[in-house]
């Protein structure tokens, strides 16, 4: 997992480029773009650009994917999001292929993140993670989740 600003993007940029083209992808981003999905390199890597109201973590479960690493981006709003490593996790719903994920129970001590406008995270398949949580109140929220292939 790693956790950053849009700022030092560049840093990782190196990690591929998959990488490379979703940096890209959210240095331009506009936060009036249409809810949907945006490819850029067709099922390689793509963008789905959401809009929604946060809830409190009790009522979510951490997930992981196999297929793709998470670029997670909040462009604005705030938002409270989870991680705790797979290895501590105790499965809930099995590997889900057709929508690459799986769900967790809920695990303490979890890492709490919390994002701000231009934070984002970058998810890998052994990394749990519990999105779209509120910090104190549920809040609207434009993020982008760039799904890059493993």
């Amino acid at each position: 997992m790693i956790f950053d600003t849009l700022e030092h993007s560049a840093l990782y940029e190196h990690l591929g480029a998959g990488f490379a083209r979703g940096f890209r992808y959210l240095q331009a981003f506009k936060p009036d773009t249409p809810d949907g999905r945006y490819e850029l390199d067709g099922a390689n890597v793509f963008a789905l650009v959401q809009g929604y109201a946060t809830t409190p973590a009790a009522g979510k479960k951490f997930e992981s994917h196999r297929t793709y690493i998470d670029l997670q981006y909040v462009a604005d709003g705030e938002e409270l999001i989870q991680y705790a490593p797979i290895a501590a996790l105790t499965v809930d719903t099995p590997y889900v292929a057709k929508d690459d994920y799986l769900l967790y129970r809920d695990f303490a001590p979890a890492t709490s993140l919390i994002f701000a406008p231009r934070h984002f995270a970058l998810f890998y398949p052994n990394d749990g993670h519990k999105p779209c949580c509120c910090v104190t109140a549920p809040v609207k929220v434009r993020k982008v989740v760039v799904k890059i292939r493993v």
